[in-house]
C-alpha cells in the first residue's frame, strides 16, 4: 500500500482518480481549498485536507506531503483571471515541487494538457495564453527538478465514460483530441503503478491502446 497526495482534490479528474487508487488498496489524501467540499472528497474514500495552494507556503505544503509516496498535481485555476491562473498553474505548482523535495517525496505526477510546450504559439492577446504559458513553464520546471516525474497531457476533456484505452500523440497533434476525464483518472493510476513512466511525458486522447500499455 502506498500513500498518495492529490492536489486539487475536488476537481472532476481527482474525484474520479481517488476511488481508483483507494480500490487498489492505497491511502489517498486529497488537498482542497474549500471546506464545503470535504464530504464530496471523503465520499471517494480519500481523506480531505483543507489547504489553499494559491496561498500556502512551501513549508505548509511540505508538511502536508511528509509520509507520502507520491504527489499528484491535478489542480488548476480554471481560467478567467490571468493573475490567478499564473499564481496557481505556475507559482503554486513550482512551490509544490520544491515542497515535495523538502518532504523527501521523489515521485510526482503532473496532469497537464496535450499541447503543453514552451513553443505553444498561442498569441499573447489570446485568452488561453496565460494558462498555456504557465502550464508549459511548470512542466519544464518539473523536468529539471530532479523529481521522478511523469507528465500526463490529455486532450480536450469530456465527461464520457472510461474506455481504458488511449492513443499517444506528438505535441503538434491537431486531430480529434477528446479525452474523458475518467480515462485521465485511469492514466494517473497507471503512471503511479508503472516505474517505466518516470521521466516521460505522455500526450494522448481517447483511442485504442490499453492505458497500461500506453504508459509502459
Amino acid at each position: 500500500m502506498s500513500n498518495y497526495l492529490i492536489i486539487g482534490g475536488h476537481g472532476k479528474v481527482a474525484l474520479l482518480a481517488a476511488p481508483i487508487l483507494v480500490d487498489e488498496g492505497h491511502s489517498v489524501t486529497s488537498l482542497i481549498r474549500n471546506p464545503d467540499h470535504v464530504a464530496d472528497v471523503e465520499a471517494t474514500g480519500a481523506k480531505a485536507l483543507v489547504l489553499d495552494i494559491e496561498n500556502a507556503s512551501a513549508e505548509e505544503l511540505a508538511d502536508a506531503m511528509r509520509g507520502m509516496d507520491a504527489v499528484v498535481w491535478s489542480a488548476g485555476a480554471g481560467g478567467g483571471n490571468p493573475a490567478r491562473t499564473r499564481a496557481v498553474d505556475f507559482d503554486a505548482a513550482v512551490r509544490s515541487m520544491e515542497a515535495a523535495k523538502a518532504a523527501g517525496v521523489s515521485r510526482y505526477v503532473m496532469v497537464s494538457f496535450l499541447s503543453s510546450s514552451l513553443d505553444h504559439k498561442v498569441p499573447e492577446d489570446n485568452s488561453f495564453f496565460t494558462y498555456a504559458q504557465a502550464k508549459a513553464e511548470a512542466d519544464e520546471y518539473l523536468r529539471g527538478s530532479g523529481l521522478d516525474y511523469t507528465i500526463l497531457g490529455p486532450g480536450g476533456l469530456t465527461l464520457e465514460d472510461p474506455t481504458g484505452q488511449v492513443d499517444l500523440h506528438q505535441v503538434d497533434y491537431d486531430g480529434d483530441s477528446s479525452t474523458s476525464r475518467a480515462n485521465v483518472a485511469l492514466t494517473i493510476a497507471a503512471a503511479l503503478r508503472n516505474p517505466g513512466s518516470i521521466g516521460k511525458t505522455f500526450r494522448y486522447s481517447d483511442g485504442s491502446t490499453p492505458i497500461d500499455s500506453a504508459v509502459s
